[in-house]
């Protein structure tokens, strides 16, 4: 039942959503293909192959008003996205460090691949209780759409309970506070830290901030590492210095870019 649940989520950010009628029938067609694996809430998973989107394609078409959605749906089974979602998992998370990068996909499938990562990812933390520090950098991605913003949000106040830190990056605070979720992940956080910010945006942040004038002008004009860190009530200027071989690993400037490679070459 709880997969259901989180398929038919996956799914309307993958579809872009359904109407009442289209939300029943995807319900239905996942059913069916998960019972023509033998998978049942009576069975369970132990010892079978669980279906893949293939699968639930074909279901889909056979059903009575599926064909639609069937159709949609090949776009990620054997159209442009084909072999992206299509597969059975192979992924080895028993690590102590372990990096999801998604920076090459598509934009379309960015959001689809965040929410099936931190679903993963929350499963995974829920199941073995330890301490652990989930980043999620480009947050906003997931505040997009209300379902992958709803789960980030509940995430972000069930998180403490798991022994998990999450920390939430994101360049653009407006783009952020456009989802009704944004600013009540941003008032859960026990710590926040602002790096210097465009002035299109500031009057956004000071609002949502509570920051004073003489902050908003510290912001608009910060330099590389310069930032104003929050803990409760208490503001304090800081300033973050990265080493030389951190500067190597986490640097985006183009030019340092070209510069490491012709050294690497070299």
């Amino acid at each position: 039942r709880e997969n259901i649940i989180d398929l038919v989520a996956m799914l309307r950010i993958m579809l872009g959503g359904f109407t009442t009628e289209e939300d029943a029938l995807m319900d239905k067609a996942i059913r069916e293909t998960y019972a023509s694996r033998d998978i049942t809430e009576a069975t369970g998973f132990a010892g079978k192959e669980p279906p893949r989107l293939k699968d639930l394609e074909q279901v889909l078409g056979d059903l009575e008003g599926g064909k639609e959605l069937s159709t949609k749906l090949s776009r990620y089974t054997e159209g442009r996205f084909s072999g992206f979602f299509d597969q059975q998992s192979n992924i080895d998370v028993n690590k102590n460090l372990v990096v999801f990068n998604i920076r090459d996909m598509e934009e379309d499938l960015r959001p689809v691949a965040m929410y099936i990562i931190l679903n993963y990812i929350w499963k995974r933390i829920r199941a073995q209780l330890k301490k652990r520090i989930l980043f999620v950098d480009e947050a906003w991605w997931l505040l997009q759409h209300e379902e992958s913003a709803a789960f980030l949000y509940s995430m972000a106040k069930r998180a403490r309970k798991y022994f998990l830190g999450l920390t939430t990056i994101t360049q653009d605070i407006n783009d952020f506070m456009k989802s009704r979720y944004g600013e009540p992940i941003i008032t859960n956080s026990s710590i926040q830290i602002l790096f210097k910010q465009a002035p299109a945006t500031i009057d956004v942040v000071q609002r949502t901030f509570n920051l004073t004038d003489e902050e908003k002008y510290v912001l608009l004009q910060s330099k590389v590492g310069e930032a104003i860190f929050f803990a409760g009530l208490k503001h304090a200027a800081m300033q973050v210095v990265a080493s030389y071989t951190e500067d190597q690993v986490i640097t985006s400037d183009p030019a340092q870019l070209l510069k490491i490679e012709e050294a690497k070459r070299q």
